[in-house]
C-alpha cells in the first residue's frame, strides 16, 4: 500500500492548452502493477473551465465544493454542486468548469486505456459557456 500524504505533492496549475482561465491540479494518484486508475482534485476559480474531452473508460466526478457546470455534447449546460456525482460514459465528448461567479472543486477518476485516461480537444467557446444552463 502506498500513502500520498496530504501536502506532499506540489501543485499544478492547470495546463492553458486544456483548459480556460485559473485552474489549480492537487493530489493526483495513479493505480500501479495492472492497475489502471487516476484521479485528481481539480479546482476551478470562477470562469475557469475544462475543454471538451472523452474518456476511453469513462470518468466519475465528485464535486467537493462550490458551483460548477457541466456539458456533454447535444445537451444542454446543467449546474453541479457540492455533494453531486457526475458519470461520464467511456468516449462522452464532455466539458465541465466553475460558473461564472463561484469557484467549483471536484475530484476526477478515470481509467486509462494504452497508457491515455484522456482524450483532449478544442477549447470550450465563450458563446458555449455564456450560455450557461438553462432555466428549471
Amino acid at each position: 500500500m502506498d500513502l500520498i500524504r496530504n501536502g506532499s505533492l506540489p501543485s499544478a496549475k492547470g495546463p492553458p492548452d486544456h483548459f480556460t482561465g485559473n485552474v489549480r491540479i492537487d493530489m493526483p494518484f495513479k493505480g500501479t502493477g495492472e492497475a489502471t486508475i487516476s484521479g485528481v482534485l481539480v479546482s476551478f476559480e470562477p470562469g475557469a473551465r475544462s475543454a471538451w474531452h472523452t474518456h476511453p473508460r469513462g470518468q466519475v466526478l465528485i464535486v467537493t465544493a462550490g458551483k460548477g457546470w457541466t456539458q456533454c455534447e447535444g445537451s444542454p449546460i446543467v449546474e453541479i454542486n457540492a455533494g453531486d456525482i457526475i458519470v461520464c460514459p467511456p468516449g462522452h465528448r464532455h466539458w465541465h468548469g466553475a460558473t461564472p461567479t463561484t469557484a467549483m472543486t471536484h475530484i476526477a477518476v478515470q481509467e486509462a486505456v494504452d497508457g491515455s485516461a484522456v482524450h483532449w480537444m478544442e477549447k470550450v467557446g465563450d458563446e458555449t459557456y455564456n450560455a450557461g444552463p438553462s432555466a428549471p
